[in-house]
């Protein structure tokens, strides 16, 4: 099957299907003509909400994380759900077991106490920001992967970027083209949401005039309260991004079509779902369901790839991150700094990389979230810069308002 062939098929060989079409915008060349693109290739992961990376890669050798975390800490090392031991002081959350290959084997790391300069806890505007490449500035018209692809060699593929998702997000906004698959799916609904079921349970409990009643009205009304107050805000978290538990075959999607068509240079794909203000959980629960669809989806991603897995860097991170310290409904509220992840056979993994001084009051940002050590744009520029073999001068003009000269992150990539 040629490639034209393999991309009308696409969305029909197979059951675990990426679209029923494929959405292609007129192409645009790029800043060099060549009939050969590059051999290495980046995906980008977004995760929408801010994830909380404290329950990612989590410190469990600091006795502050537990102190701080009465309801949602992730158990040591050893105890039930407990954290899989990364390097004697951080684990990683038990529903990311999927990807603890990836990180015995090298090719998985993870930046510490990363993200945007820029002090905003808007979700709107953080994820614009860090879309944007230029933290602060709400003026800028393209995305920063957008404009890596006009420094990358014209291979004149149509599907030299791949979109996964409905429109084409802030980050690939500009004048070269990408191809954008539409994932259809259906909304997960809990069974209470039907009005059968809901009317049911409430005839069987109406008129008993006891606490198994009011117990019932209580929940119901605390349901759509919770609901009214955060679905707005779930919205814009999530910014049209599917929820991570409801994409389970991301990866392996994702990992055919970069295998099958060799011109891919760069895809982006976001995932929703990742604001847990409410009933976080722990090893087990809300964020958990998403991390272990997640893992799997990374790990899916990894095996799919084949050969074309050495030649790939998969970055994923989030707008922020959340605080330290869990709030009063057992979740945590936005933050500042974060984790961002890196896989890949051009990883130099199985470490972690950047600065970390703890928890405690005097290393957290504003007394109350991770500070923002490693600037995002740093970790980019020196997987662009090495994988992609962008000159300086073409990393000025992806990320225009930074230097990378002031933060530089070393040894991230295999020499």
């Amino acid at each position: 099957m040629n490639r034209r062939d393999f991309l009308k098929t696409a969305g029909l060989a197979t059951a675990s299907l990426l679209v029923p079409q494929v959405n292609v915008w007129a192409k645009t060349s790029g800043s060099a003509a060549s009939n050969s693109g590059p051999t290495n290739k980046l995906v980008v992961v977004f995760l929408r909400g801010a994830i909380d990376g404290l329950s990612v890669v989590v410190p469990y050798s600091d006795p502050n994380y537990y102190k701080v975390r009465n309801n949602i800490a992730i158990p040591p090392p050893g105890n039930q759900l407990g954290v899989l031991d990364l390097d004697g002081h951080f684990g990683l959350h038990p529903a990311l077991e999927p990807i603890l290959p990836l990180w015995k084997n090298k090719s998985l790391s993870f930046v510490l106490n990363s993200g945007s300069p820029d002090p905003t806890r808007s979700h709107f505007d953080a994820q614009d920001y860090m879309e944007s490449g230029c933290p602060g500035r709400k003026a800028t018209s393209t995305g920063w992967l957008n404009r890596l692809l006009a420094q990358l060699p014209d291979n004149h593929s149509p599907v030299r970027a791949l979109n996964i998702g409905s429109t084409t997000p802030r980050i690939l906004q500009g004048p070269v083209a990408s191809a954008t698959f539409k994932a259809e799916l259906k909304r997960r609904r809990s069974p209470i949401d039907n009005e059968v079921i809901a009317s049911s349970f409430e005839r069987m409990y109406e008129g008993r005039g006891d606490s198994l009643e009011r117990a019932f009205q209580d929940g119901m009304e605390a349901r759509t309260t919770i609901n009214e107050k955060l679905s707005g805000e779930q919205m814009q978290a999530n910014g049209g991004a599917i929820q991570a538990a409801r994409f389970g075959a991301f990866g392996k999607q994702l990992g055919k079509l970069m295998r099958e068509e060799p011109k891919v240079q760069v895809a982006f794909l976001d995932l929703g779902g990742f604001d847990t203000h409410v009933n976080q959980g722990n090893g087990k629960g809300q964020l958990a369901n998403h991390l272990q669809v997640l893992g799997h989806g990374l790990s899916d991603l990894a095996e799919s790839l084949g050969d074309t897995y050495q030649r790939t860097v998969i970055l994923v991170m989030s707008e922020f991150g959340r605080t330290v310290k869990e709030n009063g409904n057992n979740g945590t509220d936005h933050g500042h700094g974060n984790f961002i992840w890196a896989l890949g056979g051009a990883v130099q993994g199985g470490k972690l990389m950047g600065h970390w001084d703890g928890i405690t009051d005097r290393s957290l940002y504003e007394g109350r979230d991770l500070p923002v050590r490693t600037d995002f744009r740093s970790v980019i520029s020196s997987v662009i810069g090495e994988h992609l073999q962008l000159s300086s001068r073409q990393l000025q003009t992806v990320f225009p308002d930074f230097s990378s000269n002031s933060d530089t992150v070393t040894g991230l990539l295999k020499g």
